[in-house]
């Protein structure tokens, strides 16, 4: 059978090791996963209060139009329900993206490093991939606007950005719209949204109206807590919304995931709670990489892209023996590097131990 060749050249995404299968290798008997910038609160009450009471028909094919889910979402974003698009998690819409809107002869532009999938797709479609390097860990979107030709296409834009951190500031983000070309798509994928302090929220949905060109990203998988269920949305005008329409698959989102979606949406209380929680860890966690003078990215998340004195891989093996999964950077693009998702209070103290003692031993090795 004949593939195209581009994926001879491509592997598949690698997932991170499983916890079982990492208690059974190193003879531990608890894992904690900091790897994949998961909700270490769990998820709204509401959900669960609801699924341990009501059955689901899994029998029958869910809605295909998202209907419950949209309606809310669009009275709370503000905007009209043909404006939105689901999919399972993010992934799927940029898969979508890259569907409707790459494919051979042309390019698309994007950070480096970024979310990966970005690239992965639009090398799928048989698009030039252009990437420009972060300057400590932001775009750089003079850079990137440089980069823009006429056969451009699409412009990725991930911020907070996947794997450091870092917000592009707002100011930044309008002026590089206003310079864009009209006919080139923008995707801003602010799947970290909810953790942005509330003064650097860029309120770009105040504005899609003013810009056809711009698709908005975001998702129910970080700070909703709901990755195991995969619901991701898009937000943009009309004509976009169709045009992605027309290669979604039909049932792209389950009933249990759109209902879960709905009631963790209602639940602000969770959010406030999870937000404010991991903010207060992860300033507890810089202060304590600040005491061993471990670098790290400005970070506007739930997890830090922190440099190390060895390499990133390294520190990945060395954590992983005392029972911490974390992301080394040399598989992000960042050598000597490792991205931490913050945890609860308990499990990144016990982190910060491992880690001292790391950095004692470094030193008097030295």
């Amino acid at each position: 059978m004949k593939s195209k060749n581009i994926l001879k050249e491509m592997t598949p995404y690698q997932p991170g090791q499983r916890i079982e299968q990492v208690k059974k290798e190193y003879g531990l008997n608890r894992i904690v996963k900091l790897a994949s910038n998961e909700n270490p609160f769990g998820y709204s009450g509401k959900v669960a209060d609801h699924f341990s009471r009501q059955p689901s028909a899994l029998n029958i094919y869910p809605d295909g139009y998202t209907t419950d889910l949209r309606h809310a979402l669009a009275a709370k974003l503000d905007v009209s329900e043909n404006q939105l698009i689901f999919g399972s998690g993010t992934d799927e819409i940029v898969q979508i993206i890259g569907r409707a809107f790459l494919y051979p002869g042309i390019n698309t532009v994007m950070a480096a490093p970024t979310f990966p999938q970005y690239k992965h797709n639009a090398l799928v479609e048989g698009a030039e991939v252009k990437e420009v390097p972060t300057v400590n860990g932001y775009h750089d979107l003079t850079g990137m606007l440089e980069a823009i030709d006429d056969k451009t296409n699409v412009v990725w834009l991930c911020s907070p950005n996947n794997p450091t951190g870092c917000l592009i500031p707002r100011d930044q983000l309008y002026a590089f719209m206003e310079k864009c070309p009209e006919d080139i798509l923008v995707v801003l994928d602010e799947a970290y949204f909810e953790y942005i302090n509330g003064e650097l929220h860029p309120d770009v949905l105040k504005h899609l109206n003013q810009y056809n060109n711009l698709v908005v990203l975001r998702t129910f998988s970080k700070a909703y807590g709901l990755a195991g269920l995969r619901v991701g949305y898009g937000i943009a005008n009309h004509e976009l919304i169709t045009a992605m329409d027309v290669v979604r698959g039909p049932f792209n989102t389950s009933s249990i995931a759109q209902h879960a979606a709905l009631l963790a949406l209602e639940d602000d209380e969770f959010i406030e709670d999870t937000v404010s929680r991991n903010s207060m860890i992860k300033k507890s966690f810089e202060q304590f990489l600040d005491s061993i003078g471990w670098h790290y990215f400005d970070s506007h998340t739930n997890f830090l892209l922190v440099s190390t004195p060895i390499s990133g891989e390294q520190v990945f093996q060395h954590l992983l023996e005392k029972g911490f999964i974390v992301r080394p950077g040399e598989g992000l693009g960042v050598p000597e590097s490792i991205r931490v998702t913050i945890g609860n209070e308990t499990d990144m103290q016990q982190l910060q131990e491992v880690l001292y003692q790391l950095h004692h031993n470094i030193n008097e090795g030295s």
